[in-house]
């Protein structure tokens, strides 16, 4: 197998560059779900990572996706491929063999869909070891995180109105893509306000949509996601180091900022609860083990501690999606009205009789109107 190559150390940030027939290569050590996906989609024929794609640490499904898809997977640790490959370089791989310009240039394992099977199933019966740490890290971590249960966060305030409203938080995280669709009928005929985290901007113009907030770290978004118009809130640290707000200060865009621990999509939902939002509606957001540790997450001290501040008012999508059962719409309602017209004009066409009831209505309106 031959192609050009494209390299870039942050998968996520590849992904938006790589085009059909390339070999992606990539440094990400266990292979998330969400980047595995990405990969996919692209059209790659090939993933060649100077990573372990899976390290054991707990049963990722990253290889098992691209395989089933057909990607071939290449795993080379420790070779130095960046430094020996350039972006449009023709790579051929044979077996474990990586090669440019005719000669190897590192060595790998490839390994087949039975064995990335067998591994993962290996990994899923000591997923009892990955739980007790994520527990015991969880634990510890809660005292740390306690402002998010307390109400300690300074929330600054928003143009965005929230008082009162739906809010929809879309996070780029596992099975997004069907979550917004599943959503279609409740977005139209709510109209719950958006706020999209990092990435997630994305997905909401992707599916003809805009978000009023954007709210994270700033490194997931495009430039044309953070120019749409939404109001940007960036998630800094909470000593207030915020590397994210020097993008945007060097686009000169304007922003908030809110210094907070735990993760930006426990900030969102924190900021539409304080706010008066009625229902707050999850799109992409984690909830389980996986899901976590796919972030590279050793605890969920701050989902934890967000959810029970939350409370009632949230709810994931896929609720929202069995439970929401949607109205005519306007666009239903203008169809009836047509179609009632075209079968009253068939009515009047067949009956002879009607027509001089017709004829006199017609003079009325025309006496009315002057005519």
């Amino acid at each position: 197998m031959a192609g050009p190559v494209r390299k870039g150390r942050r998968t996520k940030d590849l992904v938006k560059k790589l085009e059909v027939g390339e070999i992606a290569l990539i440094d990400h050590a266990d292979l998330d779900r969400i980047a595995a996906e990405d990969l996919a989609s692209s059209g790659v024929i090939a993933v060649v990572n100077c990573s372990r794609s899976s390290t054991d640490r707990y049963p990722n499904i990253g290889p098992l996706i691209l395989a089933n898809a057909g990607v071939i997977l290449v795993d080379a640790p420790g070779q130095e491929l960046f430094e020996k490959v350039d972006d449009g370089d023709i790579v051929h791989l044979d077996g474990g063999d990586i090669a440019c310009g005719g000669q190897v240039v590192g060595r790998g394992e490839r390994p087949t869909l039975d064995e990335i099977e067998d591994r993962l199933s290996e990994q899923r019966e000591r997923i009892d070891v990955a739980l007790a740490d994520f527990a015991t890290n969880t634990l510890e971590h809660v005292r740390e995180e306690g402002e998010l249960l307390s109400g300690e966060i300074d929330m600054p305030e928003t143009r965005t109105r929230f008082s009162g409203r739906h809010v929809l938080v879309v996070v780029r995280g596992p099975g997004y893509r069907e979550d917004l669709a599943a959503l279609n009928a409740y977005i139209r005929d709510v109209r719950p306000l958006i706020i999209a985290v990092d990435g997630g901007a994305d997905a909401v113009l992707k599916r003809g949509m805009k978000p009023e907030v954007i709210l994270g770290d700033m490194d997931s978004a495009t430039d044309e996601a953070l120019s749409c118009g939404a109001e940007l809130i960036v998630h800094a640290y909470p000593d207030g180091r915020a590397p994210g707000r020097d993008r945007l200060l060097e686009a000169g865009l304007e922003h908030l900022v809110i210094p907070a621990a735990g993760t930006s999509q426990d900030v969102a939902m924190l900021l539409a609860h304080e706010r008066g939002a009625e229902l707050i509606v999850t799109v992409g957001a984690h909830f389980n083990l996986t899901e976590f540790l796919d972030k590279n997450r050793a605890g969920m001290s701050s989902t934890f501690l967000t959810r029970l501040r939350v409370g009632e008012t949230l709810i994931d999508a896929k609720g929202v999606s069995r439970l929401y059962q949607p109205g005519m719409g306007r666009f239903g309602v203008a169809m009836f009205a047509v179609a009632f017209l075209l079968l009253l004009v068939i009515v009047i066409a067949a009956s002879p009789g009607l027509d001089n009831v017709t004829e006199v209505l017609w003079i009325k309106i025309k006496d009315v109107f002057g005519g």
